[in-house]
Formats: C-alpha cells, structure tokens, sequence
C-alpha cells in the first residue's frame, strides 16, 4: 500500500436517516441538460477527510462491507455510515426513496468530504428521476463507484458539470489488490495528472486522442441509450468494461449503441476488463469489427473493472491515449 502520510483513525460513526428527499412534491424536468455550466473539479481528500457511504443500488456482503470500511480507516479516511444504510428490498438496497435520500443528504451535509458507493448490482437507474441535480451541483464533492454505479457517475457529470471517479466500491476494496488502494488515494488525494499504463495491452487501431474521459460499465452505457440520461460522448475519450456477458450480448450492446449514432463523434476508445466474459480474442474481434469504419485510436488492456486491480479514472478530465506508448495520460489534476 501506498505509503500517503494518513493516519489510522477510530471507528466510523453512525447516522440516522431521517431527512425527506429533497424533490418531494415538485416535478423535475428530466430533460433539461446543463450543457452551458463551467466543470467543477471536486476539492481533494485530506488525513482525516469524512466520507459518506451510500447504497444506491443493491445489497451488499456484510463481511466484504467491512473489509472495505477497514481499508478505508487504514488508509487514514474516516467513513460515516448511515445506521440504516441497506433497507434490503429484494435485489435492492432499500426502496428509492430511501436509496436517493442518502445520496441528498452526503452531497448537503458540510462535514461529509466525499461519497463511496457500498456496492453496484442493480438499482442506480431507478433513481435517475429522482436526484436533484441542482442540490449535488451546489455542494459538489468527490462520488466513487463502478459497475451499476456508472449511470451515477455519468448523470453527475453530464447534468451537474461535475468531475466523478470510476473506482472501486466499498465491497470490492478490502479484498482489491495494493495497487487499486493506492490509485484511489493518488486520483482523490493528489492534485497530479495521472497516468495509467496497460503494459501488455494490444491495439485495434493505431493513433493518439485528446478529450474528456468518459464510460465504465458497457451493459448500463447501452441501457441509457434512448433516455433523457444518456450522455453525450462527442469530443471525448470513451472506455468500456464489463463482467459476466457472454460475447453476443457484448455485440448487441455495442451494435445498440452503433446504431443509435451515440459513438459516432467519439475520439478514442480503451477497453478495460470483461471479466467472464469469454474469450479476450472474441471480444477484440467484435470491437474491431463494430468500429471498423472508424479512424479512431482504439486498445485495450487497461485494469480497470470488475478485476482484482481496478484503478480510479476520473470522469470529466481531460487526457491523451496513445496506443504507441500504451498509455492514457491526464493532461490536468483530477482534483482541485
């Protein structure tokens, strides 16, 4: 583990729940993007930073969860755990409501630095309706997760101008390797320009891009095509990574997404894992096939995903792939 200097704080505290949602009672016009707003960099975490654990999706491994919490206390942040995070509901963490209102009350609450995500699975989309992006916009602040939790990520940047971080998740940082803990605290700690390499990385097309980063999970990418909540991915460097789909459900999403023009303006594409998702070959071969018109950089290689290894990627940043260097290289600090 990286050695950052953070102290090893007490046990987390708890927290009731009690808040109403704050859009309770008014409509939200879902339609309206913040397109002119300037990007806000969220502000950096300190030894001691406070951050504030929600459940937006499913449940989680009660053992994993405090796995995950250890790690976090052992790297020198204090997490805040409401005392009624999962309201288990099925395959959900709680009904929406009451998955929706954790997530207002960390962005409003001063004294929380930043927000994880206990876990992904499913749910995140269920509560794209009901986010009061005006509310997370005025009390910007650090948003971690993947996987079902990439709707979020996407939502916040696209509605809120607001940078988040595709990275692990509560559950999967006890058990992640050393290197996904020290990318964490290097992406949320550190007003560096990161660089992620992809050592052994192969390369679909030749070249080099600059753009805003954005993607994570290919499944909830193309569930968003067609809603108010698909992002626009014009100008930017887009990446991909999934988990448990075999390869023709990898084409149909991305046949999906072709066919919708949504990749048409892209500038670069990186693929991180596909983790039992059949053969590695497969998957390039579906990639080269699908973008085979197009004269963008495209590689893959990246540990970023469902893998032991998975390095944060801030979403909103811009950066340049180069396939010759195997490499993504953010030109500006994720943090301010």
């Amino acid at each position: 583990m990286l050695d950052t200097g953070y102290p090893a704080m007490q046990k987390y505290e708890n927290i009731g729940l009690d808040l109403p949602v704050f859009m309770r009672g008014r409509e939200i016009d879902t339609k309206s993007y913040m397109t002119d707003l300037n990007r806000i960099t969220p502000k950096r975490l300190r030894p001691g930073s406070r951050i504030g654990i929600v459940a937006p999706a499913g449940p989680f491994d009660e053992n994993k969860f405090e796995e995950g919490i250890q790690a976090l206390e052992k790297i020198g942040f204090v997490p805040v755990i409401p005392s009624r995070l999962s309201r288990k509901k099925g395959y959900l963490a709680g009904d929406d409501t009451h998955r929706v209102s954790m997530i207002h009350r960390f962005f409003s609450d001063p004294s929380v630095d930043a927000i994880l995500c206990a876990r992904g699975g499913y749910g995140s989309m269920r509560i794209l309706p009901l986010l009061d992006f005006s509310v997370i916009r005025s009390h910007p602040k650090i948003f971690i997760g993947f996987s079902d939790i990439t709707v979020l990520l996407t939502a916040l940047y696209s509605r809120c101008a607001m940078v988040t971080y595709h990275g692990p998740v509560v559950t999967s940082l006890g058990a992640g390797s050393a290197q996904t803990g020290d990318a964490l605290v290097s992406a949320i700690s550190f007003r560096q320009r990161i660089v992620i390499k992809a050592e052994n990385g192969f390369i679909l097309n030749p070249g080099m891009a600059e753009g805003p980063v954005i993607g994570g999970n290919l499944t909830l990418l193309s569930h968003l095509v067609g809603t108010p909540y698909a992002p626009t991915y014009d100008g930017h460097i887009l990446f991909f990574e999934d988990c448990n789909e075999p390869p023709y459900r990898i084409d149909r999403m991305l046949t999906q997404m072709r066919l919708s023009g949504c990749l048409d303006g892209i500038a670069g594409l990186f693929l991180g894992q596909f983790k039992d998702c059949g053969a590695m070959t497969t998957i390039r071969e579906i990639i080269a096939e699908i973008f085979q018109d197009r004269n963008i950089p495209i590689m893959g290689g990246f540990d970023i995903g469902h893998g032991r290894t998975n390095l944060t990627l801030p979403i909103g940043i811009s950066a340049r792939l180069e396939t010759g260097s195997r490499r993504l290289s953010y030109l500006e600090p994720a943090v301010s």
